[in-house]
Formats: structure tokens, C-alpha cells, sequence
């Protein structure tokens, strides 16, 4: 049984609003231009401490002996330029890139036309700006969705969860949905390939364009599992979701350092008042 990836990072992510300061685009002579103008990168090329949020993602999965390879589906002008960043990046396991397409589903189909992979092998799909995932909720996925056929990472709902009924001046509240009952879905999303591909044709036969891959599956009756995902695992969608990541990378760096520089910084810290 082989374990591919595949990390759909097609997308525009429109909700991170205008590019930060520093952040130009991808590719040098090809620039998106965004309305005012400024060069606009997706957000999966934002960086964190100086490396493309897609970077640190796929660092994660190439960083799991489970896994066997990594697909990527771009939107074509991003292509060769990611291809230069991932000549200088230091990632142990194969790495292809597919042309994306227009929506995610289409990206996902797009790599699994491609993919060599025979009915037993395990599919894991996995949004590129989720760059925490832990290599616990991974092996959870795997293992699950091995046992299963399709698994998912989620959260237990936190808020308390309206159902509404939509209108012209606004939205009325028809009901609250139990707690116990919710879950937030996260990604990796896994699905042995011999079940996933022909309910994900059959989806493309019907124009039915889920909101996930674990989607396809409920509509087709198949039961999906769901393992405990992380509140850590959360999608880079705006700003503020870019500070909180910043945070969490700076502190997955420390403690990836040795006990004597990081002993070093508390001293150095204490020195200048700063409290860790």
C-alpha cells in the first residue's frame, strides 16, 4: 500500500484581502496584479520567516515515513516559478506538480488522473495553507482511513451553531443545532483511491461540486470517520490568521532548538526585560 499527497494550491485566497509589505509576487516577470495594482500573491506563497506557506506545508507531510510522495496541483503561470523554490528546498520525498484547475475539486481530479496508484493505496488530501498539521493527526489519518476507507480530521464545534433561513433583509434563526452533534471539518482528508475515484467521477459526470472530498462520499452514502484534528491546525485564510501563524512558527523553531541556545535566549531575553 502506497500513501500519496495531494495538496491542491490553485487558489487565489481572495479573503487575505491586499498583499503585505514585502510580498511580491511569485514569479519575478509574471506579476498578478491586484485592483490597486500592487503585485498580489495566493496565499499558499505568503511567506513565514522567509519560506512559502506551501513550503512549510508540504515540509510536514515529506517529514511522515507513511507517506510516498507529494502532489501539488498550481495554477499554470505559478508553476515554474514554485518549481525554482522547490529545487532549493531540502524535501526527502518525490514532489510533482500538476496544472490546477478553476475550482478545488477540479485541481484534486486533475491529480488523481495522474496519480499511479493501484485500489488499495491510501489518498490523503490537504489544503495548502494548513501548515500545522501535526505528524500525530496524519498517522491518525492514515491509519483510519486504511481501516475504513475514508477518514477526516476535525474539531469539536466550540461556538453555539444556528441553523438560519436566508432572506432579502437579512437571516432568521430556525433552529440550534446540537453541539454534540458538529464537528469543524479540517484536512488531512484520506480515502482509500479505489473508493474515492469513481464516486469523484461519477460527481464530475453529475456537475455536483462538493465543498469537500469528504463531501463526495456522504452524497454517495459512504460512511466518512473523523479523528481528532487540533485547534493548531487551522486554515491561513486572512491577516490576522498570518500573525497567529508567525506566532506558532516561532514557537515550533524553539523548540526544535538544542536545550543550550534555547537557554541562551532566555538569558539573553532576560537581560533585555522581555518575558517568554
Amino acid at each position: 500500500m502506497k500513501v500519496f499527497v495531494i495538496i491542491p494550491a490553485a487558489g487565489l485566497g481572495t479573503r487575505m484581502g491586499a498583499p503585505s509589505a514585502g510580498q511580491g509576487p511569485l514569479h519575478p516577470n509574471k506579476p498578478n496584479a491586484g485592483l490597486s495594482g500592487a503585485p498580489l500573491r495566493s496565499k499558499q506563497f505568503l511567506e513565514l520567516a522567509g519560506v512559502p506557506i506551501l513550503v512549510h506545508t508540504l515540509r510536514k507531510f515529506a517529514a511522515c515515513p507513511q507517506v510516498d510522495s507529494i502532489w501539488i496541483a498550481l495554477r499554470k503561470p505559478e508553476m515554474e516559478g514554485f518549481a525554482s523554490i522547490l529545487e532549493a528546498t531540502e524535501v526527502d520525498k518525490p514532489v510533482h506538480l500538476v496544472e490546477g484547475g478553476e475550482h478545488r475539486q477540479e485541481s484534486v481530479g486533475n491529480v488523481l488522473d495522474t496519480l499511479p496508484a493501484e485500489t488499495a493505496d491510501l489518498v490523503l488530501i490537504h489544503d495548502a495553507v494548513r501548515p500545522f498539521v501535526s505528524p500525530e493527526t496524519i498517522l491518525e489519518v492514515i491509519e483510519s482511513a486504511q481501516r475504513y476507507g475514508a477518514a477526516i480530521a476535525g474539531v469539536p464545534a466550540i461556538d453555539t451553531i444556528k441553523r438560519v433561513e436566508r432572506r432579502a433583509d437579512g437571516a432568521v434563526v430556525e433552529a440550534t443545532i446540537p453541539r454534540e452533534q458538529i464537528v469543524q471539518a479540517q484536512t488531512p482528508q484520506g480515502f482509500r483511491y479505489g473508493l474515492l475515484m469513481p464516486i469523484f467521477n461519477q460527481a464530475r459526470i453529475e456537475g455536483f461540486q462538493g465543498t469537500d472530498e469528504a463531501s463526495l462520499l456522504e452524497r454517495a452514502g459512504h460512511p466518512v470517520h473523523v479523528v481528532m484534528g487540533s485547534a493548531r491546525n487551522f486554515k491561513i485564510t486572512t491577516p490576522a490568521d498570518l500573525q497567529l501563524a508567525e506566532f506558532f512558527l516561532a514557537q515550533e523553531q524553539r523548540r526544535s532548538q538544542p536545550a543550550n541556545a534555547r537557554n541562551a535566549e532566555d538569558k539573553s531575553a532576560e537581560k533585555q526585560g522581555v518575558t517568554r
